[in-house]
């Protein structure tokens, strides 16, 4: 895929409608003009507030469940991954493909966690971030606007370190980057950019080392350890810190809560 020529022009829906063409993790559906979301999605900024009833303290529990853990740390870091990865390939992607970074406000963006495979993401009435500088757009758009407030809620409904998901931040934009050396080659050298610059301002900054070359896919480091080879059959990420899974005693859920 080569980037979009007069990505500005084409507007935010357009930008996110080719993005989503990358793959999976890139993919967001953009609703009509003052179209409701569909049904089952809900609002991002609902996923971020705490309390004893908090929507993702049941997510978290429902994911454990689906995973086969009632290490519920590890279903907490798993889903925090996996909608960090979603909230980077989308802001990455339009950043290096089409040179503007799409504000994906917790108030206008849905999401909704299917059966199997990545959170679905639904916006109606797109915007462009403000800024003029892409790092900076990036960085209010997905750190200070979504990741922060979900690790707030993440570590009030779940014991679990900063730092551990933090680096599962920073692992999820490296995630997002090796895709797009992959399928928008002409895009990565940007992209590599932008991914730097990121991985050195607070709070990603630390988290990991991201090495780039010319040709080469990027290779990442992260100074943290996800949890998930604490899942039955599951083993080390690619960037993990550690270089061969500690031995641990993995805990099963019940057998009558293992069914999706």
């Amino acid at each position: 895929m080569q980037p979009m020529p007069g990505g500005k022009a084409g507007g935010p829906a357009t930008t996110l409608r080719e993005v989503s063409r990358i793959g999976p993790y890139f993919a967001i559906h953009v609703g009509d003009p003052d179209a409701p979301p569909p049904p089952g999605y809900r609002p991002l900024r609902d996923l971020y507030r705490s309390g004893p009833d908090a929507i993702l303290g049941q997510k978290i529990t429902e994911l454990g469940r689906r995973l086969r853990t009632d290490e519920r740390r590890v279903a907490a870091s798993t889903l925090f991954l996996g909608l960090a990865a979603r909230l980077w390939s989308i802001a990455l992607g339009a950043a290096a493909l089409a040179g503007t970074v799409p504000d994906l406000h917790p108030d206008r963006t849905h999401w909704h966690l299917p059966p199997q495979g990545p959170a679905d993401l639904w916006i109606t009435t797109p915007e462009q971030a403000a800024e003029a500088a892409l790092p900076d757009a990036l960085h209010r758009v997905v750190v200070q606007h979504n990741l922060a407030p979900l690790l707030a809620a993440t570590r009030a409904s779940t014991p679990i370190a900063e730092r551990l998901l933090w680096g599962n931040a920073a692992s999820a934009l490296a995630g997002a980057l090796r895709v797009l050396h992959h399928a928008a080659p002409s895009a990565a050298p940007a992209a590599d950019h932008l991914a730097q610059d990121l991985l050195s301002r607070a709070p990603l900054a630390g988290s990991g080392t991201l090495t780039t070359a010319p040709g080469l896919p990027p290779a990442f480091r992260r100074t943290t350890c996800c949890l998930y080879y604490r899942t039955p059959g599951a083993g080390l990420c690619v960037d993990c810190v550690l270089t061969t899974p500690p031995r641990h005693r993995i805990r099963h859920s019940p057998k009558s809560e293992t069914t999706p």
